[in-house]
């Protein structure tokens, strides 16, 4: 991909920023994306020239686009299972809102810091020796399997329903024979090192929606969300989701995404559910547990995600207006298509 496109940094930039996005669109988490993708494409981010937090902003961004893009979008099908809707058609809403958002985010935070960096330099200092030795579609194959395992168990239901942890371990297993050689105990023990920190989050955040509900407070919030005024509607989803994402982005689709989607049933349902999640994702950005940000400033080297988050102000900004847009229009823009 460097090879064919080093001379057109903004194209490039863009490929970057849709490989970053891949891990978090097959399994719904944007810290997927951020350990895995984005520990790949940080080094070439800074390869460009981008400074560590514009690289941590973008791979934070290209996290939650990919935790909220098809096919698997667990706040949409949480928002979604509140009013016993099924997860079907949300695909080209999904696509139109964040596709759109990732060529923004890729050349706002990089585009003026690749286009002064000499490319040619950039092609010079790739280690191409793996891929020069075992070939692209042998390093790729895994990554090939799980895509079409993936395929066939949406277009054939009847005949492949093998579930996304039995694929994920068929791609492990095939990665076994391809490229370099590896320890997969070692390997595996790592990965649920640094999965460990991540899971502790989610399960403490269960505990207290749990909590929540049986108290009561999860009703509370309800009831005043299908209670508030029109023309404050659109306010206080603005506000309220992504900043209850710091408690959890699952949390903020369960909490507020459903009463907010039963107070707008005026509204073309699929379209304003996949707009409630993009913003419930916003709040993988929000402190104190900022999951995205946290990680992706991990990613490149920094100390600290504060200077990451500054990043992120006027983009996350451009996100809530892009998802209001579509609440707004959604009967419009299904007319469209």
């Amino acid at each position: 991909m460097i090879r064919r496109f080093h001379k057109v940094p903004s194209i490039l930039l863009i490929l970057l920023t849709f490989v970053a996005m891949f891990p978090g669109m097959i399994t719904g988490s944007s810290s997927a994306a951020v350990l895995t993708a984005g520990a790949v494409v940080a080094p070439m981010l800074a390869l460009m020239g981008l400074p560590g937090e514009s690289a941590a902003a973008l791979i934070a961004m290209a996290g939650i686009l990919g935790m909220i893009a098809p096919p698997v979008n667990i706040p949409a099908m949480i928002i979604g299972g509140g009013i016993d809707m099924p997860y079907v058609g949300f695909e080209l809403p999904l696509l139109l809102l964040t596709v759109p958002l990732a060529i923004f985010a890729a050349l706002w935070f990089g585009y003026r810091h690749a286009k002064k960096t000499d490319m040619g330099k950039v092609l010079a200092a790739l280690d191409t020796a793996t891929l020069d030795k075992y070939g692209a579609m042998r390093l790729f194959a895994p990554v090939l399997i799980v895509l079409v395992l993936m395929v066939a168990d949406r277009a054939f239901p009847k005949f492949s329903s093998l579930g996304m942890p039995l694929i994920f371990s068929i791609g492990v297993a095939s990665a076994c024979f391809t490229g370099k050689r590896f320890n997969i105990l070692q390997a595996s023990k790592t990965a649920v090192e640094q999965a460990l920190p991540v899971l502790g989050i989610l399960v403490g955040v269960g505990m207290f929606i749990q909590v929540m509900t049986l108290t009561g407070v999860r009703g509370f919030i309800v009831v005043n969300a299908l209670s508030v005024p029109p023309a404050w509607l659109y306010v206080a989803i603005a506000v309220t989701l992504p900043l209850f994402g710091a408690v959890s982005a699952f949390g903020a689709a369960s909490v507020l995404g459903v009463p907010f989607l039963l107070a707008l049933l005026q509204k073309d349902q699929i379209i304003t559910a996949a707009a409630l999640s993009l913003m419930a994702a916003l709040g993988d950005f929000m402190p104190p547990t900022a999951l995205s940000a946290i990680f992706a400033a991990q990613v490149v080297g920094l100390k600290g995600y504060g200077s990451t988050l500054k990043k992120l102000i006027i983009p996350s900004l451009l996100v809530i207006a892009w998802a209001l847009i579509f609440i707004i229009f959604s009967k419009q823009i299904r007319a469209v298509y």
